[in-house]
């Protein structure tokens, strides 16, 4: 037979804590010992009762869910820590991630995923809700576009002028001969072009995979 897991959790809505605690204790293995309505009390009870997991939610009245992780780590307490949030701000999730823990799970699927999330991290594994997973990666794509859209900004005109004659397929050469210039000169703005954009390498392929992926920027 499997030994228990014992379970805090805490979290300033009654509502929540009754959610989480009726799906979690329809699993035998599965042991609340406790429940926290703020950040000290959740501090206290942790000392207290050291269990195996911590549901926290984030944002509680006292002490946030930040400043209790970072109190428990203070005191040496072994706990593996289960975010619990209403947001999927990366920045938020950087830090969550940055105190050690294992699982950030949004409250909108909590009750649908706590189970899962509290064995998988019992288990040494990270454990993210599907929902955190989407939201970060557009959230990072969005990131990489701006990134990109300010990049392009610093060309010049005649830059920009030569990345629309790449993306057409054109050569260094037909490029120079269009522009009036020699076509040394025309890699020599295809050159720049690449270190602006910090693209890796400055090869014809490189450049012109990018142009085709951001035409609309150009």
């Amino acid at each position: 037979m499997k030994s228990e897991i014992s379970i805090l959790i805490a979290d300033d809505h009654p509502l929540m804590r009754k959610g989480l605690r009726l799906t979690i204790e329809e699993n035998a293995d599965l042991k609340i010992v406790a429940e926290a309505s703020d950040g000290e009390m959740a501090v206290a009870l942790t000392t207290r009762y050291r269990p195996q997991v911590i549901l926290l939610d984030i944002q509680m009245p006292k002490l946030n869910g930040l400043g209790v992780a970072r109190e428990i780590i203070r005191r040496g307490i072994k706990t593996e820590i289960i975010f619990l949030t209403y947001h999927t701000n990366e920045d938020l999730f950087n830090n969550a991630m940055a105190l050690g823990s294992r699982g950030y799970i949004v409250k909108d699927s909590a009750v649908e995923e706590v189970v899962v999330g509290i064995r998988t991290v019992v288990e040494g594994r990270p454990y993210l809700s599907s929902a955190i997973t989407a939201d970060l990666l557009k959230q990072r794509e969005r990131t990489k576009a701006l990134s990109e859209q300010l990049s392009i900004g610093r060309l010049t005109t005649t830059e920009r002028r030569i990345m629309h004659m790449i993306a057409s397929g054109r050569t260094s050469k037909e490029i120079g001969e269009e522009l009036s210039i020699h076509y040394r000169t025309v890699q020599n703005h295809r050159t720049n072009i690449c270190r602006k954009l910090e693209l890796e390498g400055e090869g014809t392929n490189t450049l012109l995979r990018f142009v085709l992926q951001n035409k609309n920027m150009l």
